[in-house]
């Protein structure tokens, strides 16, 4: 028996599985989310919204890469992505511990930056 075709074949197969796998993307930032028995799962052909997360000291991140940002630099981004989309949409991650005052200023913000779409992740009642 040639073991090197034998090897040929299981790296063919090895490149093979490592490309049509796809892999589950993490958040960035751990959030205990809030519950709500309304949650709605978003559709998969929209457009993904810009997502502002805010964890338990207050601390607000920017996008999926959850890229640390201060109220005037969210603001910044946000009059930047309303001007070159405007149908552009905010989705506020908050932990149930985030400060309700944080929370708060970026509504405000997202509001001068006229964004017509704040929505909020939560889980839904009874999943972990």
């Amino acid at each position: 028996m040639i073991i090197v075709a034998l090897i040929d074949i299981l790296i063919v197969l090895v490149i093979f599985l490592m490309v049509t796998t796809t892999f589950k993307q993490q958040p960035a930032l751990k959030l205990a989310l809030p519950e709500s028995s309304q949650a709605q799962k978003t559709g998969a052909n929209e457009a993904p919204p810009l997502v502002v997360s805010i964890d338990p000291k207050g601390n607000l991140r920017l996008g999926a890469d959850a890229l640390p940002v201060t109220i005037e630099r969210l603001k910044q981004e946000l009059l930047f992505a309303v001007a070159n989309a405007p149908d552009t949409r905010l989705a506020l991650s908050a932990d149930k511990m985030a400060p309700f005052g944080q929370i708060i200023k970026v509504m405000d913000v997202a509001k001068e930056a006229n964004l017509k779409v704040v929505n909020a992740y939560t889980k839904e009642t009874g999943k972990p």
